[in-house]
C-alpha cells in the first residue's frame, strides 16, 4: 500500500506514534488509508451540510475495509463574492483547491481519495486534483439546492434575486417586494438550484465517470444523497482494489461525452474553462473548435434555469443525467464504452434509466434547439475565441449589430445601467476583467441581471474578456481572447464602434478597419503597473488565457 510509507517498519515508529495520537488502532493501521477532502464551511449554503455527507462517506469506507481521514479544503461562495473585490478570488481559488488536495494526499501518502465538493470552483478544483494525482478516487458532490417559491407558487432561484435588483433600479418593484424575493429564493442547503456552474459541473462529474449515478441531481436535503455518499465510500475501496485510476477514466472519449452532455443540457459557459483545465491535467488536448463541432450534432433537450422554467429537482425527478445519457448513447451521440468508477461502462451504468417526464428531458427529435447549448464565436474581436450560452439567448438577439458602449470595469458598467445610460440596441463592452486583467476573470452576473431586470436583455448585448455566472442569460458573450490586458482587440474598441454578433455563424466582428485598429494599438499607452500583493500577485504572473482554461503555467 502507498500508505506503508508512513506506517510500516522500524523507521516509521515516530509516524505511527502520531497516528496513534489520532486514535488509530492497530486494526485500522493495517487497512488502506483513504483521504476524504471536505469543503465544508459555515459561509456557503452549498457547503453547510457537508459534515453529514462526509460522515456517510466515512461509514462507507469503514464498511468496505478502509480507514478514512478527513481534511478540509477551502470553498468560496460566488454569490457572496459577486460584484466586489471578493470575485477576484473566485476562479483563482480553483487552483488553490487543486493544490491543497495534492499537498494533503502526497504529504500523508493516502492510498485513495473521496472528494466531497460543492459550488462553482470547488468541483472542478477537486476534479483537477484527482486527475493530477491519479490516485484511485471517487467524487460525491453536496448536491443541488431546492428551488424557492414565489407567492404565486412559481419556482424561483438566486438569479431571481439578482434580476430583482435591476427591477428595483427601474422602479418596477418596491422594497417590500425585493425583500420577499430575497427571503424566498434560497430555501435549503445545496448549490443554487438552477443549472448554474456548480450543478453543471456536478452533472458533468457523473458523465466523466468520476461520480456515481445521481451525483449531479439528487437534491442536497434528500436522504438519498447520504446513501449515495455511503456508496461512494464503499466504491472507492473497490476502485482501489481494481487499481482503477482517474486517467483511466478521464480520456478523450470521456471529455467528448462531457461536451455532448454539456450541449444537450445547456450548461454554464464556465464549463469551458473547467473542462479545458481538467483535460490539461489529464495530458489531453482541448480545442474550442470541438465545442462547436459537438454542438452542431447535439440537440439541446433540457431547458433548466436560467434558460427555462425547470430546476435541478425537476431534472432529478425526470430521470436525471442517467436518463439523458441513455438517450444520447442510444442515438449514437455519446460513447457508452467509457469507463466509470461504478465498475460499469457508462452505457451499462445508465441502461436501466428512463425519462419519466418528457416535458423536462425532451425527446431528441423534439429539442428546444437543434444545436447544443454553448457556442464559441471567432472573429477579429476574438481571434482565439469567445463563449456564449446560445440556449439562454432570445431568438431576436442571435444576430445583432450595434454601437459599442465601452467600460473599463464591471462597476462602471453597473453604475451606467443603474443611471439608465445604456442605449437600446447597443453592445456593452466590459474589458480589463480577464484572467490577467482583473485579475481573476470575475463573473459579470450583476450587469447581466441588471440589464434583464430593466428589460434590456432582448435589446442589448454584453461582451467581455471576463466570464459569466451560470445564472446569466441573454446575449452575454464572455471569455474574449486575447483579453485586453494581453493586447487583444477588445482593448481597442471605442464608444460608437459597431460590433456585429452572429451566433448561428459563430462570428464576433468589430466593424473597424485593420489600419484604424493598428493606429489605435500604436497610440495605446502601456497599462500602469498594479500594486498587487499576496496570492493574486503570483496568480497574474502565471495564469494562461481563457482559451486555455485559465490554468497556471
Amino acid at each position: 500500500m502507498r500508505s506503508d510509507e508512513i506506517k510500516r517498519g522500524v523507521l516509521r515508529a515516530p509516524h505511527r506514534s502520531l497516528l496513534r495520537a489520532l486514535g488509530v488502532s492497530d486494526t485500522e493501521m493495517e487497512r488502506p488509508f483513504v483521504g476524504i477532502a471536505n469543503s465544508f464551511n459555515e459561509v456557503v449554503p452549498g457547503h453547510m451540510h457537508l459534515r453529514g455527507i462526509v460522515e456517510a462517506v466515512k461509514a462507507g469506507v469503514r464498511q468496505a475495509g478502509g480507514t478514512p481521514f478527513e481534511f478540509g479544503v477551502m470553498g468560496i461562495c460566488d454569490g457572496l463574492a459577486m460584484n466586489h473585490r471578493g470575485m477576484l478570488y473566485s476562479l483563482p481559488s480553483r487552483e488553490l483547491i487543486a493544490d491543497t488536495v495534492e499537498s494533503m494526499a502526497e504529504a500523508h501518502a493516502f492510498d485513495a481519495l473521496v472528494l466531497v465538493p460543492s459550488c462553482d470552483k470547488v468541483v472542478p478544483g477537486m476534479l483537477m486534483a484527482a486527475v493530477r494525482l491519479n490516485l484511485p478516487a471517487v467524487v460525491v458532490t453536496g448536491g443541488p439546492m431546492l428551488a424557492g417559491r414565489a407567492d404565486d407558487g412559481s419556482a424561483i432561484d438566486l438569479n431571481t434575486a439578482f434580476e430583482a435588483v435591476g427591477q428595483h433600479m427601474a422602479g418596477k418593484i418596491d422594497d417590500d417586494e425585493l425583500k420577499a424575493i430575497e427571503c424566498a429564493v434560497c430555501p435549503t442547503c445545496g448549490s443554487c438550484s438552477g443549472l448554474f456552474t456548480a450543478n453543471s459541473m456536478g452533472c458533468l462529474t457523473e458523465v466523466l465517470g468520476l461520480g456515481l449515478p445521481g451525483t449531479g441531481t439528487i437534491p442536497a436535503p434528500f436522504s438519498e444523497r447520504l446513501r449515495l455518499a455511503k456508496r461512494a465510500g464503499e466504491t472507492v475501496m473497490r476502485v482501489l482494489a481494481d487499481d482503477l485510476r482517474p486517467r483511466d477514466i478521464v480520456t478523450e472519449v470521456a471529455i467528448g461525452n462531457a461536451l455532448v452532455a454539456d450541449a444537450s443540457l445547456g450548461c454554464s459557459t464556465n464549463t469551458v474553462l473547467h473542462l479545458a483545465a481538467i483535460a490539461t491535467e489529464a495530458g489531453l488536448d482541448f480545442h474550442l473548435e470541438r465545442i462547436n463541432e459537438i454542438a452542431a450534432a447535439t440537440p439541446h433537450v433540457c431547458a433548466l434555469a436560467p434558460s427555462g422554467i425547470h430546476h435541478m429537482e425537476d431534472l432529478y425527478r425526470a430521470g436525471g443525467v442517467q436518463a439523458l445519457c441513455r438517450q444520447l448513447i442510444e442515438a449514437g451521440l455519446m460513447d457508452g464504452s467509457a469507463r466509470t468508477v461504478s465498475g460499469l461502462t457508462l452505457g451499462e451504468a445508465v441502461a436501466g434509466a428512463r425519462v419519466v417526464d418528457p416535458a423536462v428531458i425532451h425527446p431528441l427529435d423534439e429539442p428546444y434547439h437543434n444545436s447544443g447549448g454553448l457556442a464559441v464565436l471567432f472573429g477579429n474581436l476574438a481571434p482565439q475565441g469567445s463563449v456564449v450560452k446560445e440556449s439562454a439567448v432570445d431568438h431576436s438577439m442571435l444576430r445583432h449589430r450595434g454601437p459599442a458602449q465601452v467600460f473599463e470595469s464591471e462597476s462602471e458598467a453597473v453604475a451606467a445601467i443603474a443611471a439608465d445610460e445604456i442605449h437600446r440596441g447597443s453592445v456593452v463592452v466590459i474589458r480589463n476583467v480577464g484572467p490577467q486583467g482583473a485579475p481573476g476573470m470575475p463573473e459579470m452576473l450583476t450587469p447581466t441581471s441588471a440589464l434583464a431586470g430593466r428589460g434590456l436583455d432582448r435589446e442589448v448585448a454584453l461582451i467581455t474578456d471576463g466570464r459569466f455566472s451560470g445564472a446569466s442569460h441573454g446575449a452575454a458573450i464572455g471569455h474574449v481572447a486575447p483579453e485586453a490586458r494581453a493586447g487583444g482587440n477588445i482593448g481597442f474598441v471605442e464608444d460608437g464602434d459597431h460590433i456585429s454578433i452572429d451566433i448561428p455563424a459563430r462570428t464576433l466582428t468589430l466593424d473597424v478597419d485593420v489600419e484604424v485598429l493598428e493606429r489605435r494599438r500604436a497610440a495605446k499607452q502601456a497599462a500602469p503597473p498594479r500594486e498587487l500583493t499576496g496570492y493574486l500577485a503570483r496568480y497574474v504572473k502565471l495564469v494562461s488565457g481563457a482559451e486555455k482554461g485559465a490554468v497556471l503555467r
